[in-house]
């Protein structure tokens, strides 16, 4: 049983940087998923993929992993890409450096 310890990236919908700030713990798989011959759902046995838990920092995920005995792994977040401005920020008036060709 092995844990994942990991900051979550924005989803695709997201502009901002909400519920980006926390640290998740969540546990790998012991088995695979099967499908159900009739329905075709899938499904799993392992109670654990069932369980996240949220904290406010690393540090505080890492001693419940350790406090509890949990093997872990730490994926530590990539760097943030610089905010892109708009296009219409080319073609303003204000500009700080006149736009020329």
């Amino acid at each position: 049983m092995v844990a994942r310890i990991y900051k979550p990236a924005r989803t695709a919908m997201q502009s901002g940087q909400a519920k980006t700030h926390r640290w998740v713990l969540d546990f790998e798989p012991s088995e695979p998923r099967t499908v159900e011959p009739l329905m075709g759902w899938t499904s799993t046995a392992d109670m654990n993929g069932q369980i996240r838990l949220y904290f406010p920092s690393l540090d505080e995920a890492v001693a419940y992993a350790e406090r509890h005995g949990i093997a872990y792994e730490v994926f530590e977040p990539h760097a943030a890409t610089p905010k892109r401005v708009s296009y219409s920020d080319n073609f303003r008036s204000d500009r700080v450096v006149p736009w020329t060709h």
